[in-house]
């Protein structure tokens, strides 16, 4: 496994000791490699899900570059590639985070990500048609 993308699920457990999801999230964290990858949009996204605990958004925000989370950059021609993404799954209704997170993965050669979204992301393909590994594996 090298490169590991990010979603908003599991950053929200890591950082939410009452998250349904915490315990699974922490365990399978202390598996991947560091620093996993992610992007404004899904920055953006667990903000506003951690909002009601600003020590929470606090240490999201610390987590940046310090070896847990790195950000990919997103240019502003990439709009249009992430608007395809989501034209493309307008049956399932992604979120920006989630078309950022697809746009991300086609560009950088990406193959994995760390999310809680199965049903989303089971049925998202790579530019070369190929599934995605998500972790964790929830039963």
């Amino acid at each position: 496994m090298r490169r590991v993308l990010l979603d908003t699920g599991p950053l929200v457990a890591i950082l939410s000791a009452q998250d349904q999801h915490h315990a699974v999230c922490v365990d399978a964290l202390r598996h991947l490699p560091g620093p996993l990858f992610s992007c404004w949009p899904v920055i953006t996204e667990a903000a506003w899900l951690l909002r009601r605990d600003p020590r929470a958004v606090q240490q999201l925000l610390n987590s940046i570059g310090s070896g847990f989370v790195e950000l990919l950059p997103l240019a502003s021609p990439e709009a249009t590639g992430i608007a395809q993404v989501m034209k493309k799954y307008a049956g399932i209704r992604p979120q920006l985070a989630d078309a950022a997170l697809v746009h991300l993965a086609d560009r950088d050669g990406i193959d994995t990500i760390f999310t809680l979204d199965q049903r989303d992301f089971s049925g998202y393909r790579s530019a070369r048609k190929r599934a995605f590994r998500i972790l964790p594996e929830l039963s």
